[in-house]
């Protein structure tokens, strides 16, 4: 059973609920629940704070029994998302009626990426390569799926360096929905003219220890349905000079997962060699504690299947940018690989695009 609490409003910004006497942080989705004012009553779920996870750990509203129940939904649509459950909510989808695939004069570049954490990163580097250039985040599972939870999203739209969000599958809340991720993509291809699009999960990714349960998984199909929709696809690894855990500290052991289980080739960018001298924890730290290792063990695991793309990236201006520069508490200082890698993969798009 959900574990659902009554509780008041008693801070709006941020969102505090009082449930039983203890102030708690909380978080509402606008978009499905409607605005929430101090004072209100509220139904909270409380079982992600109660358990104390890490990136989830707050109370999400599941009602606001005080000003939440005369929603109007969206007349005349028949497609849900959250279909099935309490939150199941009407949508227009994005997917174009009849049976033809978008048509498209060319194809644009598809990047798949490990983390919501690279979005910012990726959308600045390109733009520094290719200005002008309309890249489109396309969000799918495997992290947050409500698509108002991303402040990452806003502040790219905001800044022009984001051209368009669409939300796919159970994912939710963007500009544009897409009953499947296959349908989200060949719109961001078609239609909605993006010259570029990046897929990925939204903030906060789920996950276990384990080498399949995670969502960082979700980037296995993201590859494959570019790759099946004919477009050129590149997947950015997830590194890390420093995480704490021995399992993501270099190449993560999900993009290795990912990369070894792909059905077909695609272009991995990595940063340029000079990034040797980077700092990494000591405790359990790769062979020789330098990011050369991470490049080592990726090129390993391309095996020579996967196009490895060496690009240039700009540590310094992204970090001077204002854009988002920490990761999970660490800063771009102290896990440099996390944001190069990342801005590898921004490059390598713009260059994909051909317009550089």
């Amino acid at each position: 059973m959900l574990k659902l609490r009554r509780g008041t409003v008693v801070e709006a910004e941020p969102l505090t609920v009082d449930v039983g006497g203890e102030r708690r942080p909380a978080w509402a989705d606008k978009g499905i629940v409607g605005p929430v004012e101090v004072g209100d009553e509220v139904v909270v779920n409380v079982e992600a704070a109660d358990l104390e996870l890490g990136s989830g750990g707050f109370d999400v509203v599941h009602v606001n029994l005080s000003r939440g129940l005369e929603g109007g939904g969206l007349p005349g649509e028949h497609v849900m998302k959250l279909n099935y459950s309490s939150l199941q909510h009407a949508v227009r989808p994005v997917e174009p009626e009849g049976d033809e695939i978008a048509a498209r004069a060319t194809a644009p570049p598809a990047l798949v990426i490990p983390l919501h954490g690279y979005l910012a990163p990726v959308a600045w580097a390109a733009a520094q390569a290719t200005p002008g250039i309309r890249i489109g985040f396309v969000q799918g599972q495997g992290g947050a799926l409500p698509g108002s939870m991303s402040r990452d999203v806003p502040a790219l739209r905001s800044d022009g360096l984001l051209a368009g969000h669409v939300t796919a599958g159970p994912s939710h809340g963007g500009e544009h929905e897409a009953i499947s991720l296959a349908g989200g993509i060949d719109a961001a291809a078609g239609e909605l003219g993006w010259d570029a699009l990046v897929v990925g999960p939204g903030p906060g990714i789920l996950g276990s220890a384990s080498r399949l349960g995670h969502g960082g998984m979700a980037a296995l199909d993201g590859a494959h349905t570019a790759l099946g929709l004919g477009l050129p696809t590149l997947l950015a690894p997830r590194l890390s000079s420093s995480d704490p855990r021995p399992r993501h500290r270099g190449l993560s052991h999900h993009s290795r997962t990912v990369l070894t289980m792909l059905l077909a080739p695609v272009r991995v960018p990595v940063p340029e060699a000079a990034l040797e001298g980077w700092p990494v924890l000591e405790e359990d730290a790769p062979e020789g504690g330098r990011a050369q290792a991470a490049l080592d063990d990726l090129i390993e695991t391309c095996g020579g299947r996967h196009d490895i793309a060496v690009q240039r990236v700009d540590l310094d201006g992204y970090a001077a940018s204002g854009l988002p520069a920490k990761t999970m508490g660490r800063t771009i200082d102290q896990d440099p690989l996390f944001f190069a890698a990342a801005l590898a993969a921004g490059r390598a798009l713009a260059h994909a695009v051909g317009r550089e």
